[in-house]
């Protein structure tokens, strides 16, 4: 009995290490005395190469100047260390992050497709509606199918005309960006959400 008690106290400390290590993130750049070089190239505020100074030096600059001595190169021959704000870095670099993932948020926008069928139930296309309505308030584009199946492909016109009606019922919500288009055996509609 006593061997799980001492189990779940060794589970529980590691849990609480990880714990820990997920708080204390170390940041992405060290700065001032977490820097472990002897020597650096030390880049001014306003961009200025400084030149090559020890480590003790580089930092009674940056404390002179008001602020951080920042490792932004430790790749080099001789690691490149800059004086700045460092939080202001930080800030516009998060502040940069979020701006790409919007960005790719906006490039990629998820397409939901529905099949129709030329002889749909009623029900079946209220479903199809009413989950289209709610993929469109979340922002997705809808693409709207309908695959021809054996001498149904000699009557398109019945496909648009569900199509259509498709398009007309949720016209509060979306807008058309490409009109009923035949492909082989498929007819397509694509929308875009309202602004």
């Amino acid at each position: 009995m006593n061997g799980i008690f001492k189990r779940m106290h060794y589970f529980s400390c590691i849990r609480f290490l990880l714990e820990v290590k997920i708080i204390a993130k170390e940041k992405d750049n060290p700065i001032n005395e977490q820097i472990r070089f002897a020597e650096v190239m030390v880049i001014g505020p306003n961009g200025e190469k400084l030149g090559i100074k020890s480590k003790a030096d580089a930092l009674v600059l940056a404390n002179y100047a008001g602020f951080d001595l920042v490792l932004i190169n430790d790749k080099a021959d001789v690691p490149v260390c800059k004086i700045m704000d460092y939080n202001k870095f930080r800030y516009e670099k998060q502040k940069k992050i979020k701006e790409a993932k919007k960005k790719q948020r906006e490039a990629n926008i998820e397409i939901k497709e529905y099949r129709l069928s030329v002889n749909i139930d009623k029900h079946d296309f209220d479903t199809r509606v009413k989950n289209a309505i709610k993929n469109l308030e979340k922002g997705c584009k809808i693409k709207a199918s309908i695959r021809f199946k054996g001498r149904q492909f000699a009557h398109p016109e019945l496909g648009k005309e569900v199509l259509m009606r498709f398009a007309d019922v949720i016209s509060n919500v979306a807008d058309i960006e490409s009109m009923p288009k035949l492909e082989g055996r498929s007819m397509f509609m694509q929308f875009t959400p309202k602004k």
